[in-house]
């Protein structure tokens, strides 16, 4: 079972093991060490502002600031690939879901776009202050999920700016509703890992979605035109809501590259199991049963 994780905004200046220091906590994240209800003897993970990774045991509480110990060093993953999120400003809390769930799956980073139909509409006072509010909501999805780092959240920026920030990109991804149904994102992906020869552990791939109006024409090709390997892709024949869109299209791109459990599976071989017996279906399952029933299963 993996340890509950912190992310802490300063480095851990005792980095004996055994050493002991307070665990000085962001209001959210001692929020969620109370929900929590960790206790004195239990193990935590911390990961400090230089990324460093350690196992703490908690020794005691002072009021609610936790005292811990040092147990060991953890080793750093492997980064792994990175997929950036450029998400159109959408109403609402729409943004706080997307940014949450994107979180969740493996984004690494989000550019919120302001787009030329984007209903929100943000001043440089409201933008300073969303950016903060989506990046708290960053690092609390990465807590939950057990991320090993908290996913970037750059400031709004426009299309043409965050065209400016894609040429070194692997690939760049652009859903459109109007992209043909041959423009296939998995296609996009390993066509653009074999032109660049780039392995899917160190790729660096931007996926673009639209606001609740869509991107229009002119957007559409400053974002191709930024980088060599760009192209459009359809999430296929459903019109997907810009927050489902926003948390899918990552999350395919992140399953072609290995992730989400579609890593390799060590096979134990010469296993024989024994059938299972299949119980007759209640009656109120039958008819779904019959759903899925091949040609010539069902009684005329």
């Amino acid at each position: 079972m993996s340890l509950p994780r912190f992310f802490l905004e300063q480095q851990v200046v005792a980095a004996e093991e055994d050493a002991v220091f307070p665990l000085r906590l962001a209001a959210d994240d001692a929020r969620h060490a109370r929900v929590l209800r960790l206790a004195p003897g239990e193990h935590i993970a911390v990961v400090d502002a230089d990324s460093d990774y350690f196992e703490c045991e908690i020794i005691s509480f002072d009021d609610a600031l936790p005292l811990v110990r040092i147990a060991r060093h953890l080793e750093a993953p492997e980064e792994g690939p990175l997929v950036m999120l450029c998400q159109g400003l959408a109403k609402g809390d729409k943004m706080d879901d997307v940014v949450r769930h994107a979180t969740e799956v493996g984004v690494s980073a989000f550019v919120p776009l302001a787009c030329e139909r984007s209903v929100m509409k943000l001043d440089a006072k409201k933008a300073a202050s969303r950016t903060e509010r989506w990046r708290s909501i960053a690092k609390s999805a990465a807590m939950q999920a057990g991320r090993h780092r908290v996913p970037e959240v750059a400031t709004p920026a426009t299309v043409t700016e965050c065209a400016a920030m894609l040429a070194g990109a692997t690939a760049v991804l652009v859903c459109w509703e109007e992209a043909p149904s041959t423009c296939r994102l998995a296609d996009a992906v390993h066509d653009a890992l074999a032109q660049t020869r780039t392995p899917a552990a160190d790729a660096r791939i931007a996926v673009v979605v639209g606001p609740e109006g869509g991107l229009t024409q002119k957007e559409v090709d400053r974002l191709l035109a930024a980088n060599p390997h760009a192209s459009l892709v359809t999430l296929g024949p459903s019109i997907l809501r810009t927050e489902t869109a926003g948390v899918v299209a990552p999350a395919l791109v992140i399953y072609e590259l290995g992730g989400l459990g579609n890593g390799p599976v060590a096979v134990e071989e010469d296993v024989q199991l024994a059938p299972v017996p299949v119980a007759e279906p209640p009656l109120a399952a039958q008819g779904f049963a019959a759903m899925f029933a091949a040609p010539g299963d069902c009684d005329d």
